[in-house]
């Protein structure tokens, strides 16, 4: 029998959060900017099913040069929110990235139940990496959303938040560099309208003769800056393009798309038959996922 209500789960969780909000672990003076261009995103959530996969491909979609560094816990069932927790301070204490992101699919209370923790919500509280919450569906929300520095709607809405959109960035600055330069160009030219108006007075075209000459020569090097401007900013273009190019041509998920794979045993990459007994379990990482193998 069980009392009819919001259940024992529930009560214990407003409990708990009641609790940690009067000792500050939720307090908007604590949280942490997160970095606007994070070069390495650790990924604190289960190795299998959607979410690591969605992050990857919103992250990786949005900058490719970011770095995933994946940090597999359980997260449901008993001994979750432990392992959770060490994860965290395992990632702090090592300094593996630039902002975590602590992400699981939707699910019941039950199932959400280890980031209700009271360790989960001290370690997010005490870590010193920026964390981003993605647990649960839109209208989930846990502890650790509320003890974390940042809550995303979904594991992809914490991609889009923790990686910067590189294209969105470039369009930017192209943005500000036409605005500088036509701000440029109408201050020049109401400057050419004033003098023009002083030396069109007959008072002053004899005595300003010289000025005159000097004006032209300083029209002539205001068109050599423009043109200088614009062929630097030609040949900055060019570079940034071609540093993308390479950047892309070394990325090794262009590897895998093309058709290779990464062979892997025991977690350590393999780069000689000589390492291989038959028998041996090996992983097989492909462009789209990982398969397991027995050497024959």
């Amino acid at each position: 029998m069980e009392e009819d209500g919001l259940g024992d789960l529930y009560t214990k969780y407003q409990e708990l959060k009641n609790k940690l909000e009067k000792q500050g672990l939720f307090d908007e003076e604590h949280k942490m900017q997160i970095p606007l261009m994070p070069k390495v995103i650790g990924v604190l959530t289960s190795s299998t099913g959607s979410v690591i996969r969605d992050i990857i491909n919103v992250s990786t979609r949005r900058n490719p040069n970011v770095y995933i560094r994946l940090y597999p816990v359980p997260v449901q069932g008993e001994g979750a929110a432990e392992k959770i927790a060490q994860a965290i301070e395992f990632m702090n204490r090592e300094r593996l990235a630039d902002v975590l992101i602590l992400a699981r699919g939707g699910g019941s209370l039950e199932d959400l139940w280890p980031f209700n923790e009271e360790i989960v919500a001290n370690s997010i509280y005490n870590s010193e990496i920026p964390i981003i919450s993605a647990v649960g569906h839109e209208t989930d929300f846990t502890i650790a959303d509320f003890a974390s520095d940042l809550r995303a709607p979904t594991p992809s809405a914490a991609a889009e938040l923790a990686v910067a959109d590189t294209y969105e960035l470039k369009r930017k600055i192209d943005l500000y560099q036409d605005r500088l330069r036509s701000s440029l160009i109408k201050k020049l030219e109401l400057m050419k309208l004033r003098y023009e108006k002083v030396i069109s007075s007959s008072t002053f075209k004899e005595p300003l003769r010289r000025v005159n000459d000097n004006y032209l020569k300083v029209d002539t090097y205001i068109k050599q800056l423009e043109n200088s401007m614009k062929t630097r900013q030609e040949s900055k273009k060019t570079k940034y393009v071609e540093l993308i190019a390479k950047l892309d041509a070394l990325s090794p998920l262009k590897t895998l798309y093309r058709g290779y794979s990464i062979t892997e045993k025991d977690g350590k990459i393999v780069k000689s038959k000589d390492e291989l007994n038959s028998g041996d379990i090996i992983d097989l990482k492909f462009a789209d996922g990982k398969k397991q193998a027995t050497v024959n």
